[in-house]
């Protein structure tokens, strides 16, 4: 009896991972509407621009790397969705709604190497995004820091190509 009781408190222990699932939905919600509220604030900023026909400088390339900013935020709210859905999936319940035919194939998480391989897959992503981000900022002085730039641009290129192919078969 006292082994059952014993088995029974580890096995409902695995509930104290609700509180990730709640927070990682939480913190997702939030970054999504902070990144809606980046993307409002350029459009803000590019409207006032154009109705008053004042054009700062750095115009086109603040309004990019403000754009860029919220879909960096974006994909960062994807991982935490996620890590909320897969650790729900792993952890507590199959998602009854994610398993009919309105279902998403993306959300489906059946083991711990799955929910790493899509995680990961998610921040190389933000970290491209951020790369570009940092790019758009950048000035290049020499043809030698131009070469660095372009053998980063292939390396990126090559990283996807290889991560496109990992889980497939």
């Amino acid at each position: 009896m006292l082994e059952r009781i014993f088995e029974g408190a580890i096995w409902n222990s695995r509930f104290i991972v609700l509180l990730a699932v709640i927070f990682g939905l939480l913190g997702a919600i939030i970054l999504f509407v902070v990144a809606s509220m980046d993307i409002w604030n350029v459009a803000v900023y590019a409207f006032d621009a154009i109705i008053t026909h004042a054009h700062p400088e750095k115009f086109h390339e603040n309004i990019v790397a403000g754009i860029i900013g919220a879909v960096d935020l974006y994909l960062i709210a994807v991982v935490m969705f996620i890590f909320a859905f897969g650790l729900y999936e792993l952890f507590i319940s199959d998602i009854d709604q994610a398993e009919g035919k309105n279902g998403s194939k993306l959300l489906a998480i059946h083991d711990l190497d799955q929910l790493k391989d899509k995680i990961a897959k998610v921040i190389i992503m933000v970290l491209i995004v951020s790369f570009f981000q940092r790019v758009l900022h950048t000035e290049f002085a020499t043809p030698l820091e131009m070469l660095y730039f372009a053998l980063s641009i292939t390396a990126l290129a090559v990283g996807l190509s290889f991560l496109s192919k990992v889980g497939k078969h």
